[in-house]
C-alpha cells in the first residue's frame, strides 16, 4: 500500500472512526463512528493494479451498509424499551465482524483485496464490532456462544479445500473469531490479549506473503527461491498463527483454554480444540507443499529481495512463545 497523502488521510479517519465508536456513550455515536470507518476504508481498498478491488469495495460497502442499517434500527427500538431487538443488534455487529453465521461475504471480499488491505480487514476492522459486543455481553451470552461454535466449525471446514491463500487466511480469521468471542465471554482483557497476539501473528504472515507476492499455493514454489530461509520463517509463522505449541500463537489459546475449563464451558472448548486441528492441517498443507516440493527456475519466476529485518522480525515474533512457559514457571516459583 503506497502511503500517499490521501491514503494517510483516509487511514487517519479510519482510526478516528474506531476511536469515536468505542468511546461513545450512545448507540448513535457508535453508529457515526462505524460510518466514518466504513467511508474511510473503501478508498483504501481501491488499487490501480488490482482489477478486483472495485468489486471487493462494492461488496464491503453493501454488507457494512446493511449491518449499519440493522444496528441503527435496533438501537432506536432498544431506546424505546423494546429489549427484544438486542438480538438483531448483536447480529448486526457479528455481520460487520465477519463472524459465522454471517460470514458469507468475508472470504470473497478478502480475495479481491491486496495483502495490506486484507490485513486491515482481518485485524483493525474487528476492533469496533467486538468492543461494542463487549459492552452488553451479559445479555447475549447464549448468542455469542452459539456464534463462537459456528465460527469455529465454519473456519475449520471452509479452509480445507482452499488453494487461494487470501481465502485461506479469511477462513482462518473466522476461526480466530470463535476464539476471540470465547475470550470475550470470560473478560474484555482476555479478548484484547488474544486480539493483540493474533494481529501480530497475522502481520508477520501477511507481510511475508506481500513482499513475495504470494497469492496461490503454486506461488510458494515459484516466487520463493529453493532453500531460502524465508520458507522456514513462513512455515513457523503459519504454525504460530495456527496455535501450535509452543509458538507465540499458542499462548493466548492456552490462557483461553484454562479460563474456559474453570468456567465450565467444556462443550464450547471441545469444539474450539477440534477446529484447531483442522486449521493446523491446512496450514501444514500450505507449508509442507512449499518445503517438500522443488521446482526448476522458470523465466516467469518472480525474484523478490526480502529485507533481512522483516525475516528476523517474523522469526523473533513467532519464537517468543517458546520462552513464555519457562518464564511463567520461573515467575510462579
Amino acid at each position: 500500500m503506497a502511503f500517499s497523502p490521501s491514503r494517510c488521510l483516509f487511514l487517519s479517519t479510519l482510526i478516528l472512526g474506531i476511536t469515536i465508536s468505542i468511546s461513545s456513550n450512545s448507540w448513535f455515536g457508535a453508529w457515526m463512528g462505524l460510518e466514518l470507518n466504513l467511508l474511510s476504508f473503501i478508498p483504501l481498498i481501491f488499487m490501480k493494479d488490482n482489477q478486483y478491488s472495485s468489486e471487493a469495495a462494492l461488496k464491503y460497502f453493501l454488507i457494512q451498509a446493511l449491518g449499519s442499517t440493522v444496528l441503527l434500527i435496533s438501537a432506536v427500538m432498544i431506546m424505546m424499551k423494546m429489549q427484544v431487538f438486542s438480538a438483531p443488534l448483536s447480529a448486526a455487529l457479528l455481520l460487520k465482524a465477519g463472524s459465522a453465521p454471517f460470514h458469507f461475504w468475508f472470504p470473497p471480499t478478502l480475495e479481491g483485496m491486496m495483502w495490506p488491505q486484507a490485513l486491515v480487514l482481518m485485524t483493525i476492522q474487528k476492533i469496533t464490532p467486538m468492543s461494542l459486543l463487549s459492552y452488553y455481553i451479559e445479555d447475549q451470552m447464549m448468542l455469542i456462544s452459539v456464534a463462537a461454535m459456528m465460527s469455529a466449525v465454519v473456519g475449520a471446514l471452509g479452509g480445507l479445500n482452499q488453494t487461494l491463500l487470501r481465502k485461506l487466511l479469511g477462513y482462518s480469521s473466522i476461526n480466530h473469531m470463535a476464539w476471540m468471542m470465547s475470550a470475550l465471554l470470560m473478560s474484555e482483557s482476555m479478548w484484547l490479549l488474544y486480539f493483540a497476539v493474533y494481529s501480530v501473528m497475522s502481520f508477520s504472515v501477511v507481510m511475508l506473503f506481500h513482499f513475495t507476492q504470494t497469492f496461490h499455493f503454486n506461488h510458494l514454489l515459484n516466487h520463493i527461491p529453493p532453500g531460502s530461509a524465508v520458507k522456514m520463517v513462513m512455515f513457523m509463522s503459519l504454525l504460530s498463527l495456527g496455535g501450535l505449541p509452543l509458538f507465540t500463537g499458542f499462548v493466548p489459546k492456552w490462557i483461553v483454554i484454562q479460563q474456559l475449563c474453570w468456567s465450565g464451558y467444556f462443550f464450547l472448548l471441545s469444539i474450539l480444540l477440534s477446529s484447531s486441528l483442522f486449521t493446523l492441517f491446512y496450514y501444514l498443507q500450505v507449508t509442507l507443499s512449499s518445503l517438500a516440493l522443488s521446482s526448476a527456475k522458470t523465466k516467469w519466476s518472480i525474484k523478490v529481495a526480502l529485507k533481512s529485518k522483516l525475516v528476523i522480525m517474523a522469526l523473533f515474533v513467532n519464537m517468543v512463545g517458546l520462552l513464555i512457559p519457562s518464564a511463567a514457571y520461573i515467575f510462579h516459583n
